[in-house]
């Protein structure tokens, strides 16, 4: 396996990549529409920090990645990118994406009622870089996450960052306790992430950080 940055030839088989990682995971997919959905999780990091973006390989072919910022204000805000794929794909007006933001309101409706917090984005400068990484199926357990780990922390020490934030889920058992072994800690309240589902179930947003 090697452990490599990101080139711009790797683009097109990267977003491949992007559309079947995280397969039966709870946070497989948001709204069910790859191409918007990358245009927030993972062409910022190909056009704005490709040094920080770590790929594993295995016989030539890609079965892994890690995308990651250094100073999270660099990067167009989540919600920012995510308002910009809203309206470039006119996602309102498809069947799986309309569906989610139907939830979303219904959910955050619901919150506004019981007074109850809602997921939403990471500010605190002990930790100002964050990164989120995926492995194909047929990877896992072979030690690919692990190495695009250590990769992502030498790029952190080189840049002396003094920390680290990610946002996963609570319900993502098997991502949790893996975050927790590479050092994270959990952080916060985990509060309910609107319109998102798994097997019918209501999801929650669980913060993780880790200290240089």
């Amino acid at each position: 396996m090697d452990i490599r940055t990101f080139e711009e030839s790797d683009r097109a088989e990267l977003r491949e990549l992007f559309g079947r990682a995280g397969e039966g995971s709870p946070s497989a997919s948001l709204w069910g529409h790859a191409e918007s959905e990358a245009a927030v999780y993972l062409d910022p990091y190909m056009d704005l920090e490709p040094h920080s973006l770590f790929l594993a390989v295995v016989d030539g072919a890609l079965v892994g990645y890690l995308t990651g910022c250094v100073d999270s204000s660099t990067l167009p805000s989540e919600s920012e990118r995510m308002a910009k794929a809203i309206r470039k794909h006119r996602l309102t007006l498809q069947r799986r994406p309309a569906a989610f933001f139907a939830r979303s309101m219904i959910d955050l409706a619901g919150a506004a009622l019981r007074r109850q917090p809602i997921a939403g984005e990471f500010d605190d400068p002990r930790w100002p870089a964050h990164l989120h990484i995926n492995v194909a199926p047929e990877a896992r357990g072979t030690g690919a996450a692990d190495s695009l780990m250590k990769g992502w922390f030498a790029r952190l020490r080189e840049a002396g960052s003094p920390g680290c934030y990610l946002q996963t889920l609570r319900e993502n058992t098997r991502a949790v306790k893996f975050f927790e072994r590479m050092g994270f800690v959990k952080h916060g309240p985990t509060p309910l992430v609107p319109g998102l589902r798994y097997d019918g179930v209501r999801l929650h947003q669980q913060s993780m950080v880790w200290s240089a």
